[in-house]
């Protein structure tokens, strides 16, 4: 019963948003790359704010630097009610601003010459929306800690950073680099991404952390976390050189925190080894206590799984491997690779993110464990999965796909490696992913076309069954008279799978379609399986 709690509260968020299909002329603006945003590219952000924990508001500013790629003079900014825009200026200029729900139009005075880097200052304040089960229905987190003291951070990932700062919230542009500037009362620290350049008190009993991110960072990536933090680090020795790594947590949680960040470095090793290096060396890399379970902000993972092996001291996979790691460190820390340095252009491609990522755990545990224990747990956690709507989602109108996107796809993933059958070239087409694309998003349509090209297999059918539909593939199977008959059913039109079986315990691989096709037997009395690591069922003809 526990088990079955965690798993819901871990993908009710995607079902809600999947079952979402009424959508309106909102979803339409924040989802489409509409002529307000296409015409300028996003280079810089300074975020600089202050966040008052008694009244639970902030107040501050975002400078937005853009290249003109288009001459054209009205920009869309986004930033969700009950926050407010309270002015916006270019060049010293208060410009004019119209609003259409979380959608801000702002009438630019300034010529806008193609090719021109030009910049907005967006002025707001107000009460954000408070989370109210973060990560997945996020905002601001305003809790305390055991002493009593501020416990504050942010979440928002499909929300979107609009429902805390006002930006350009699509994630098809991503910001080149951004400097994070978050005033707090003295006693509490704030944590953000990228290196902390300076520490700034004023004489209100107020101090300034100032952050720089140098990296692009994608808009829910951006992240404020603040509390009576202390902080421990170490280096490691990666691919690219010597990495920061650095830890931030409450005052009491110290050593706990000392022992279970263990799986920190071990988590790098293995995931440098199958995706590459780790793609922000010049942002280094943080783990920071948060009060949700935590989330992948780019360059500052944030933690809190309440230092349990697992998820909160349960398997997903129910195997037993999934108690072997900490399953927000491995987890999030994975979205390095899958969501922060390769980003999906659209939400309605959230898989990218999330069926690397939830493949990744067991990866982790091929590196440690091996390769057994790594197909058990991935086969394992198929129990999760619902085949209750696509995993890709409605384009254009800021949707997401089924939470079938994690196992799933993790199972799709798994499944693929079989065909390719060479863990060596499986493994460079993972690096490859990382290096050919990295710091850019994507589409669907480029990953799939990259892994079908690298393997050398026309893997569309596999894709097309996994990604757009709902149907776990059946193969069918009779033997008579020493004739094994078969074929796919519940297939999509053209899927034809390879599928390894063990014939009287001897391995074969069959080529199955929607044809019957049939294979002459030298037993008349016959054993048939189907190798597991496929993502299919059986079923008698």
């Amino acid at each position: 019963m526990k088990l079955k709690i965690f798993l819901l509260l871990f993908f009710i968020g995607f079902t809600i948003s999947a079952q979402k299909n009424n959508f309106t002329k909102q979803d339409t603006l924040r989802g489409s790359i509409t002529t307000e945003r296409v015409w300028w590219d996003l280079t810089y952000y300074h975020l600089d704010i202050q966040v008052f924990p008694k009244t639970k508001s902030i107040k501050g500013k975002n400078t937005v630097k853009y290249t003109v790629l288009k001459s054209f003079k009205v920009m869309q900014i986004d930033l969700q009610t009950p926050l407010k825009i309270t002015k916006v200026t270019q060049m010293g200029k208060q410009l004019k601003v119209v609003s259409e729900g979380n959608a801000h139009f702002i009438h630019l005075v300034q010529n806008q010459k193609v090719g021109a880097v030009n910049s907005i200052v967006v002025h707001y304040e107000g009460i954000p929306k408070e989370a109210v089960r973060a990560p997945w229905d996020g905002g601001f987190s305003w809790k305390k800690d055991n002493n009593g003291k501020h416990f504050i951070a942010t979440s928002c990932q499909g929300l979107g950073a609009s429902v805390w700062w006002p930006n350009k919230d699509h994630m098809y542009d991503e910001v080149d680099s951004m400097d994070i500037s978050v005033r707090v009362p003295s006693g509490l620290m704030n944590i953000s991404n990228g290196r902390l350049i300076n520490i700034e008190k004023h004489n209100d009993q107020t101090t300034t952390y100032h952050w720089a991110v140098k990296n692009p960072i994608n808009n829910y990536g951006v992240n404020v976390n603040i509390g009576d933090y202390v902080h421990f680090s170490e280096k490691y020795n990666g691919e690219a050189g010597v990495l920061d790594m650095d830890y931030y947590v409450l005052k009491d949680d110290l050593e706990k925190a000392k022992k279970q960040f263990k799986d920190a470095p071990k988590m790098m090793k293995a995931f440098e080894h199958w995706f590459g290096k780790y793609p922000f060396y010049k942002d280094g890399f943080k783990l920071v206590q948060v009060p949700y379970l935590g989330m992948e902000h780019q360059s500052s993972i944030t933690y809190g799984n309440q230092f349990k092996q697992g998820y909160l001291g349960s398997d997903l996979s129910g195997t037993g491997w999934g108690l072997k790691f900490d399953f927000i460190i491995i987890h999030e820390s994975g979205h390095e690779w899958f969501a922060n340095n390769i980003t999906n252009k659209d939400i309605a491609d959230m898989w990218i993110h999330e069926s690397f990522t939830a493949y990744s755990e067991n990866l982790f545990l091929d590196y440690y464990y091996g390769k057994k224990a790594s197909a058990e747990y991935v086969i394992g956690t198929r129990k999760i999965i619902q085949n209750d709507t696509a995993i890709i989602g409605h384009y254009n109108v800021n949707n997401e796909g089924s939470g079938d996107m994690y196992y799933k796809g993790a199972n799709m993933l798994h499944t693929i490696r079989q065909l390719i059958h060479n863990d060596e070239k499986w493994r460079q087409i993972l690096r490859g992913l990382n290096s050919t694309f990295y710091h850019q998003t994507v589409t669907t349509q480029e990953i799939e076309n990259y892994i079908s090209k690298q393997s050398g297999i026309d893997l569309s059918p596999i894709f097309n069954q996994y990604l757009r539909d709902v149907r776990i593939p059946v193969l069918e199977y009779n033997i008579e008279n020493k004739v094994l008959s078969y074929k796919w059913t519940q297939v999509v039109n053209g899927f034809n799978m390879p599928v390894r079986v063990f014939i009287n315990g001897k391995e074969q691989l069959l080529y199955p379609t929607s044809t019957i096709k049939t294979m002459a037997l030298t037993a008349s009395t016959t054993t048939f399986d189907v190798d597991v690591n496929f993502y299919v069922k059986t079923k008698k003809l």
